[in-house]
């Protein structure tokens, strides 16, 4: 049922204006990692349940996770992760809105090096970013690169005192999508 909400708002938001030539990709098992190093401590976790609708014709992108679903090696770390800093129940999602902003024709197979532009809101605290990756289509599919980086701080999410070295002040984003018609 969460699914079906999901793609349901993903096509609301990329959807409204379809017309001839512009096909919707989606995937409800994308991947989404994080990687934080520290001298103290490297943190690492995977989400393999991201959502996400990429509208060919109008460039749009959509990509939505729940946070609970990112997995750690270590099941304390999940813990902490989703109770004191990202704080799951409270801000249950992560999610991008935006545009791919190079004029590229996604109907025509090939590898294009693309940069969206759009809004990141994440523990409730929505931001405008610039997300550089890659394209590869052909047919059928879309397969989706991309990487960045997040300041925690940018995001309000509070790293005690206790543990400021274990956990880097930037984290590393990274993602892979494989959309399909």
């Amino acid at each position: 049922m969460k699914k079906s909400i999901l793609f349901f708002s993903l096509f609301l938001l990329l959807g409204s204006g379809l017309s001839f030539g512009q096909t919707l990709y989606r995937t409800s098992v994308g991947e989404v990692s994080f990687f934080s190093k520290t001298p103290a401590l490297d943190i690492e976790a995977l989400n393999k349940k991201a959502g996400a609708i990429l509208n060919s014709g109008t460039r749009d992108l959509a990509i939505q996770m729940k946070i609970t679903d990112f997995q750690f090696p270590n099941k304390l770390m999940q813990e902490h992760f989703n109770e004191n800093y990202l704080e799951s129940e409270r801000y249950p999602t992560a999610k991008f809105a935006g545009k791919i902003t190079e004029d590229v024709d996604l109907s025509k197979p090939g590898t294009y090096p693309v940069t969206a532009a759009g809004n990141l809101t994440i523990h409730g605290v929505t931001k405008p970013v610039t997300v550089k990756g890659v394209i590869v289509a052909t047919a059928t599919e879309m397969k989706v690169t991309f990487a960045f980086t997040v300041r925690t701080e940018d995001y309000k999410i509070e790293v005690p005192t206790l543990v400021f070295n274990k956990i880097a002040e930037v984290i590393e984003v990274s993602g892979k999508l494989n959309l399909v018609k």
